[in-house]
């Protein structure tokens, strides 16, 4: 195994799906996968034991199921990206992976370019945010039923409404180019493309997210998005 493999566990309660990823992922150069898990608890332990770089979970395993084992994956120090997969496009199993700190959800009757393409995106530490997702994620955090969202007060505390617009980014601190950042992620923007809109490097999108991250008092891509549009700020100039 060459040292810049992009490692993997599966974690399924059926051998023939694990077995069908398994061909998949490793007919990609550079795809390894090191290890398999029947349910959530031995992916948890394969996580432990083997670090790989993403984890693929279903949702319904006995016991110790795929979302529980993302909560528990993602607790852990320099946790790996985490790719929850599941037979049924269910709003309910959407949002509680997102809270659970998935990095994306995807339906196993995906192509097969399509969980390539998943695995490679969240690995590069992009959320994988199709724009029909990020519409139903904004639709329910702005209802305010969807994931919790740390910094929703601006990052001040206390329960005043948030400020919106322009004077949103100003409160965050964000600048010019953070802004603009922060709104092609709302449109659903991977890393890759942000830089090819802007005309930089991929390393600079990246420091340009993990700013907006610090500064707005988010987890994660998914939640800035949602911090966005919570404030008017995905389409404010």
């Amino acid at each position: 195994m060459a040292a810049d493999d992009l490692t993997i566990v599966l974690a399924d309660d059926q051998d023939l799906v694990r077995a069908g990823f398994r061909v998949i992922l490793e007919s990609e150069p550079g795809f390894r996968v090191v290890g398999e898990a029947p349910d959530g608890a031995a992916a948890v332990e394969a996580v432990v034991a083997l670090r790989p770089d993403v984890v693929c979970l279903d949702v319904q395993m006995p016991g110790v199921d795929g979302l529980e084992a993302a909560r528990r994956i993602g607790a852990l120090p320099d946790p790996p990206a985490v790719l929850v997969l599941t037979t049924f496009d269910d709003d309910d199993a959407l949002f509680q992976a997102l809270e659970a700190g998935a990095s994306g959800f995807l339906l196993k009757n995906a192509s097969p370019e399509r969980l390539i393409d998943a695995v490679r995106t969240i690995a590069a530490g992009d959320a994988l945010l199709a724009p029909d997702v990020t519409r139903r994620v904004i639709s329910r955090a702005t209802a305010g039923h969807g994931p919790d969202c740390p910094g929703a007060d601006g990052g001040g505390g206390g329960t005043a409404a948030p400020e919106t617009g322009a004077a949103a980014i100003a409160a965050a601190g964000l600048t010019e180019r953070e802004a603009e950042v922060l709104r092609l992620l709302a449109r659903g923007y991977s890393n890759a493309e942000i830089a090819r809109e802007l005309f930089v490097g991929e390393a600079t999108v990246k420091t340009h997210v993990s700013n907006v991250l610090q500064k707005t008092g988010v987890r994660d891509r998914i939640q800035a998005v949602v911090w966005a549009f919570e404030r008017g700020v995905a389409s404010a100039s």
